[in-house]
């Protein structure tokens, strides 16, 4: 049951070449408090994507400690080969950690003044043309709110359409409907301020007590009126194999923001590549980095930023 609940709950400066040298890639410090790194294409004033990682201590390529699909470091090769900048870091959730920090002492807000600091960073230089956030699952709220008035273009990938309590109970009907009425008990309790010890221990890595105060403060951001606030070109995507945010959350997103693009894609999971066939094959994927990127969603990603 542990296994299932973290599953749906999915850097002075060095330069890298490339073995192709269509692009490098350089550590960039934002505002002084975390770096990440900046992967440039070799053509001047090229456009830029700030990518955002979903939920769970991502590192700036996508994975944790026990799962590694490298979604976010081959999506900036792929954006790189086609003559796009994007920059990528390692979540707040993982920076603390790896400074010995577990408890989940701060709020959703963390998230979005990074996302935030890393575009204002960017939109005082003069080497990109425009600037545009990409948020991936959790990252999609993130991102349309840190794009607010700021950002040239935002794209939301496999994010949700709902409010996060909404988006779990969904997730735990699904995989494990017996504590469905748990899980809607707990958030209405939470609703209200308060904390509870009151949970089945199945639902500990969700409701355990340091983690309440971080999920009441992502559950006040509803996604449906936050993309209503962007006056820019949006596109949303998501895929008919996601198994943690279906296409009706993309439908919802897009109904909210009617002068969107949305782009359905056949077969394509939560990790960007494309499945053919069971859900083992589905939740396998997660975990190889060497799967083939979904093409039609690099199709849909060009076309939108070019």
């Amino acid at each position: 049951m542990k296994s299932l609940i973290a599953l749906l709950f999915l850097t002075i400066s060095t330069v890298v070449f490339s073995q192709e040298s269509n692009f490098f890639e350089q550590d960039v410090t934002i505002a002084d408090s975390f770096s990440g790194t900046l992967l440039m294409p070799n053509t001047e004033k090229p456009p830029l994507v700030i990518l955002l990682a979903g939920s769970g201590p991502l590192d700036k390529d996508g994975n944790t400690n026990f799962m590694k699909g490298d979604l976010l470091k081959k999506l900036a090769g792929k954006l790189g080969d086609a003559g796009i900048a994007s920059f990528r870091y390692d979540k707040h959730s993982l920076r603390q950690i790896k400074k010995g920090k577990y408890d989940l002492d701060y709020s959703f807000d963390v998230f979005i003044e990074d996302a935030s600091a890393s575009l204002d960073h960017f939109k005082s230089k003069s080497q990109f043309g425009k600037i545009y956030i990409l948020g991936h699952s959790q990252g999609s709220l993130v991102g349309m709110i840190a794009a607010q008035e700021k950002a040239d273009g935002f794209i939301s990938v496999a994010g949700p359409g709902q409010t996060i309590d909404e988006v779990v109970i969904y997730q735990i009907n699904a995989t494990s409907p017996n504590f469905t009425e748990d899980t809607k008990r707990v958030f209405s309790i939470l609703k209200t301020g308060k904390t509870t010890d009151d949970f089945p221990p199945a639902l500990a890595s969700i409701f355990n007590k340091p983690t309440q105060p971080f999920m009441m403060s992502w559950m006040k951001y509803d996604p449906q009126e936050e993309i209503k606030k962007l006056d820019m070109p949006v596109l949303i995507i998501n895929g008919t194999k996601d198994i943690q945010v279906i296409e009706s959350e993309a439908d919802l997103l897009h109904k909210a923001s009617p002068d969107s693009k949305l782009v359905i894609i056949d077969k394509m999971n939560h990790v960007l590549v494309p499945i053919e066939r069971d859900r083992l094959e589905n939740v396998k994927s997660y975990n190889e980095p060497d799967r083939e990127f979904s093409s039609e969603l690099l199709e849909a990603l060009l076309a939108f930023i070019k």
